[in-house]
């Protein structure tokens, strides 16, 4: 039985209640809540391995043979530098088309080229690395701060990657360390009576909640149990049943309890809408928590995907935007091994890399200065 052919859950209006209890709209709303972000995580679940798998076995290969080929333009373009008919301003702009191939392969893992940087860099390759490092490091730790309200100290290094995560590492153990004593100082604190009080009604209401889906587990469990069951197709299927509801209840899935109970015909709407007003209160906790733990799940496998498909970090994104994406960045490779290929081809000829080389300008330096949100987004950190 899958969720698909699971009932609705709902609190309806009966004939003798004309309006629903705010309780009552607040379970109906939270079911509806849970019943989209289960939609969604299943189909982030479905999408992100296959999106996975085809990076890796299509992106992946085709901008290996990118790198390629920029590597061949690079090595085409050192052999003409030493040709008598390219002048100072066309040798200058040869230059600097080598070094831009050949940092950003060298950025791709590719370290055979950083001889090739070396010999028309006047930037050592080092300090560069070093000062690209420091901008990811302090964009990163602005975006922290952003992000957490947690404020990281201006003198802490955060030149690299490895350094400002033990920073993070180090400021979030504090702040923990500091939580903890604070804890523990509250809690030696003689407590009014009012406090005792508070204690006491929290306990006594996480105990009900609990109760309250320990009971919708134990009747299914029961009408369930394989061992009782003599026919043995109805025993593998109670079988499959029973360990449907036992995740449910580890998982302390409320909802897929319900949709099991509606579905066996063990409730009935009627029952749905007859449930306590108190109970109602419980089971609302109970599905407030299971939506707030389902949303961060789907956030932590939205922002694994941004991660991977250089998608901003601010950017909502959809399971279905992640494939498409892919489909126009494998376009786009395609495209570009397509051209660089037509570059090489065309630039064998001396003349027409000379006619190139007049119609092409140097970047100025506030063009080529570090992207920042490509930063946030390739997964440098």
């Amino acid at each position: 039985m899958s969720s698909s052919d699971c009932k609705a859950v709902r609190i309806a209006n009966t004939s003798d209640k004309k309006v629903l209890s705010k309780g009552q709209k607040r379970f109906n709303s939270l079911i509806k809540k849970l019943e989209a972000k289960k939609k969604l995580f299943q189909r982030w679940k479905e999408v992100y391995p296959l999106y996975r798998q085809r990076v890796l076995t299509e992106y992946d290969e085709l901008y290996d043979q990118y790198n390629q080929q920029r590597a061949e333009l690079a090595y085409l373009l050192d052999a003409a530098y030493s040709q008598k008919m390219f002048t100072k301003t066309d040798k200058r702009k040869i230059e600097h088309l080598i070094c831009s191939i050949t940092e950003e392969l060298i950025s791709c893992d590719m370290d055979e080229m950083k001889e090739l940087y070396s010999k028309y860099s006047e930037v050592d390759l080092d300090s560069l690395d070093q000062n690209v490092d420091e901008q990811v490091g302090m964009a990163m730790k602005s975006m922290f701060e952003a992000m957490t309200g947690v404020k990281i100290d201006d003198d802490v290094d955060v030149s690299s990657p490895e350094k400002l995560q033990a920073a993070l590492h180090e400021k979030i153990t504090e702040q923990k360390e500091q939580q903890r004593l604070a804890e523990e100082k509250r809690r030696k604190r003689k407590k009014t009576a009012k406090q005792l009080e508070k204690e006491a009604r929290l306990a006594q209401e996480e105990k009900n909640i609990s109760k309250s889906i320990q009971e919708v587990y134990r009747k299914l469990a029961a009408a369930l149990h394989p061992d009782l069951e003599s026919d043995s197709e109805e025993k593998v299927r109670k079988n499959e049943l029973m360990q449907q509801v036992n995740i449910a209840y580890k998982e302390k899935d409320l909802l897929r309890l319900l949709e099991l109970q509606l579905e066996l015909e063990h409730i009935d709407q009627a029952h749905l809408s007859s449930i306590a007003e108190e109970k109602v209160q419980y089971f609302n906790k109970i599905l407030q928590n299971q939506l707030k733990e389902l949303e961060e799940e789907i956030n932590l496998i939205e922002y694994q995907a941004k991660q991977n498909s250089h998608w901003p970090f601010y950017y909502t994104l959809a399971p279905n935007q992640l494939l498409k994406k892919l489909d126009e960045d494998i376009e786009d490779v395609k495209d570009d091994i397509a051209r660089i290929k037509e570059d090489i081809q065309e630039f064998q000829s001396n003349q027409a890399l000379k006619a190139f080389l007049k119609t092409y300008k140097i970047p100025k330096p506030q063009d080529e200065l570090v992207d920042l949100n490509s930063i946030f987004t390739t997964g440098a950190f």
